[in-house]
């Protein structure tokens, strides 16, 4: 489902798959998945915008720390290397995305966390798989897009 960006969305991120910063001290996840049409094929080229909070809760606003895009390979698959955002005041945790498939409509919503405070935004199906790792934690989600 659609949800709002929320205040803190910048546009013009750079392309990147990794998020992670030298010397950071927060703990690491790394977020995987799929885009797929609702016939549950896989949406090859998709572009994936994501940004959260850091390891305070707090949003850079002035550049792209925690902030970036990339794109699903030719079997709509993307991996996203970050660190597991704080929580802050009145919200439950979450990364925010926007999902397109080439030429169609974007598709802005949060992704949230299993076993997290809930808000009013907090839907079950917007809750990534998680498990932990080794080196932090990993978490999955499908993306269903128009294609």
């Amino acid at each position: 489902p659609r949800q709002t960006e929320g205040p803190y969305y910048t546009p013009g991120t750079p392309r990147r798959s990794s998020f992670l910063e030298p010397g950071g001290k927060a703990e690491r996840l790394v977020l995987t998945g799929r885009v797929v049409s609702p016939r549950c094929l896989p949406v090859a080229k998709a572009l994936l915008d994501f940004w959260h909070c850091d390891e305070n809760g707090e949003y850079d606003n002035a550049g792209f720390r925690y902030r970036g895009h990339l794109f699903a390979d030719a079997a709509g698959r993307f991996r996203l290397e970050t660190i597991f955002p704080a929580l802050y005041p009145g919200r439950a945790r979450h990364i925010h995305v926007k999902v397109q498939a080439p030429g169609r409509r974007l598709l802005t919503t949060p992704l949230y966390f299993p076993g997290d405070a809930r808000d009013a935004l907090w839907r079950p199906e917007l809750t990534v798989a998680m498990a932990q790792q080794p080196r932090g934690k990993a978490a999955a989600f499908q993306f269903i897009v128009d294609a």
